[in-house]
């Protein structure tokens, strides 16, 4: 298996929600207003937006509805772009799970989760580089 991600699928309760909370920050799709499923390119690979039962079924799960110990992470180029970039989540409808602050690692960011539960931290690392079109580097 090669070391990479091609795809993240957010499981959401209401398709059309979760849809306008992306495209008001933002985001493009290509979808029709009736398609099952909402795909967004980001970067190098595609973020899609799915009915949490029909991904549960999908997946061979049971849906228990609580909290899947994973964050979604979206990297700026500074501490106040974290700052705008949690405002803008906000207006969107984000609950913020924790403000903007300086990080135990050098850096800063905030969380926030979408309609739908999924966990969003926006960070500031100084300790990477940030490419032009937005991807990072690990160094070594």
């Amino acid at each position: 298996m090669e070391q990479r991600i091609s795809l993240v699928t957010l499981g959401v309760r209401d398709l059309a929600r979760a849809r306008q909370f992306y495209e008001t920050l933002g985001w493009r799709t290509g979808a029709g207003p009736d398609d099952d499923v909402v795909f967004f390119q980001a970067g190098d690979m595609v973020v899609s937006l799915w009915g949490r039962e029909q991904l549960a079924e999908d997946s061979g799960v049971e849906d228990t509805g609580g909290w899947g110990g994973i964050t979604l992470a979206h990297n700026v180029r500074s501490p106040d772009a974290v700052g705008a970039v949690m405002r803008e989540a906000e207006a969107a409808g984000a609950a913020i799970t924790r403000e903007p602050s300086p990080t135990f690692w050098g850096g800063y960011s905030g969380v926030f989760t979408d309609p739908d539960g999924h966990t969003w931290e926006i960070a500031h690392n100084p300790h990477w580089t940030l490419a032009e079109d937005g991807s990072i580097q690990l160094s070594g």
